[in-house]
């Protein structure tokens, strides 16, 4: 369980880090001035050409990577859920190194998650551990 906890902070963390790349190479690109093919195109061509959105898509792909890995081991029910702690990351991300302004209320939002997260990680530890099945079930009379 602690290998599963610690391959997932380790892909929010890379989740978080691409969101502020992204975020800082789409800012740089800009907006589309008018939607039309050659708009769009030039769109594409400064995002190939944009360093910090291809970190910050390489560093989705690594959290991509360790979800697939954390999903082949773990419960889908216990897995995606914590997934959702990366919010709570990138928040802190986005007030401490992009110096946004967070409302109060999108701090609420951000403890409820932890707060969900930990009522998660509660259930995990209660189930029941099922019984080891044998291979092979004899039949009785």
């Amino acid at each position: 369980m602690s290998r599963l906890i610690l391959v997932l902070l380790m892909g929010l963390c890379m989740e978080a880090i691409g969101v502020v790349f992204l975020s800082r190479g789409l800012k740089e690109i800009g907006e589309m001035d008018r939607v039309s093919v050659s708009e769009i195109l030039r769109l594409i061509r400064s995002g190939f050409t944009n360093v910090p959105l291809l970190v910050g898509v390489g560093f989705q792909a690594a959290f991509f990577g360790c979800l697939l890995y954390l999903l082949s081991k773990g419960d889908v029910s216990f897995v995606w859920p914590l997934t959702s702690l990366g919010f709570v990351l990138t928040t802190l991300a986005a007030r401490f190194v992009m110096h946004e302004t967070v409302s109060p209320l999108r701090w609420l939002g951000v403890c409820l998650i932890v707060l969900g997260a930990g009522v998660i990680t509660y259930t995990e530890k209660v189930k029941p551990r099922s019984e080891p099945t044998t291979a092979v079930q004899q039949d009785h009379p």
